[in-house]
């Protein structure tokens, strides 16, 4: 937990600023999760609500008890949650996106086509020694499918730096040399609801130096 701070805590929720490469939820293959580390460090057992992958950092809500889970589970279920990201990505020759808008591609999950919508503003550009150029992405999920903003980029033509499973392979293994490439150059740095209180929350999670650059 020394890793993990607290942007925001009450009695229904605590907020953490994941770090990457650290999994939300323990199962086969998993060394240390961060339900398993709450639950050793608070009296109270942690409610998963919403998920961010294993390599993604950034803001994340965990429930304190039953109650709260089915307020929160409701919310994010809904368009009531807003969740932003920040994401730094590879420009491929072939793209197809505008500087903003809504990337409305359905995405095939477990055999089922899904509707999927991800909004997103490109913000800085610049280009790599090697001649490679990248985009830096604003991004808000309007709808929660797995890998959603991975899955969206890659086929748009914009895959996120440091992603190993829709990346740009050689590109990655070259940035590894270049600019030491360490991770997924994704980050989950806004989040706003209503909290059961009543009280809006509108925290936000520092961006990380690997995607400052």
């Amino acid at each position: 937990m020394k890793r993990v701070e607290v942007l925001f805590e009450d009695e229904d929720c605590i907020v953490l600023d994941k770090p990457e490469g650290l999994a939300v939820q323990g199962g086969a293959g998993i060394g240390v999760s961060l339900d398993a580390l709450l639950a050793s460090e608070y009296s109270w057992k942690p409610y998963l609500v919403h998920r961010l992958d294993k390599d993604t950092s950034g803001v994340l809500l965990v429930a304190k008890s039953r109650e709260a889970a089915r307020y929160f589970a409701g919310v994010f279920g809904s368009a009531a949650a807003k969740k932003c990201y920040i994401a730094v990505c590879a420009e491929s020759g072939v793209v197809k996106l505008k500087s903003s808008g809504v990337i409305d591609d359905s995405i095939l999950i477990r055999g089922e086509t899904k509707t999927a919508q991800t909004r997103y503003k490109m913000t800085e550009g610049g280009m790599f020694e090697n001649g490679e150029k990248w985009r830096r992405f604003e991004l808000e999920l309007c709808t929660g499918r797995m890998h959603q903003i991975r899955r969206h980029l890659a086929i748009s033509g914009y895959p996120i730096l440091g992603d190993d499973k829709y990346g740009n392979f050689a590109l990655n293994k070259s940035l590894r040399k270049q600019i030491a490439l360490k991770r997924l150059l994704l980050h989950a740095n806004k989040l706003n609801l209503v909290l059961p209180s009543g009280i809006a929350l509108d925290v936000c999670a520092p961006i990380p130096d690997a995607l400052l650059f």
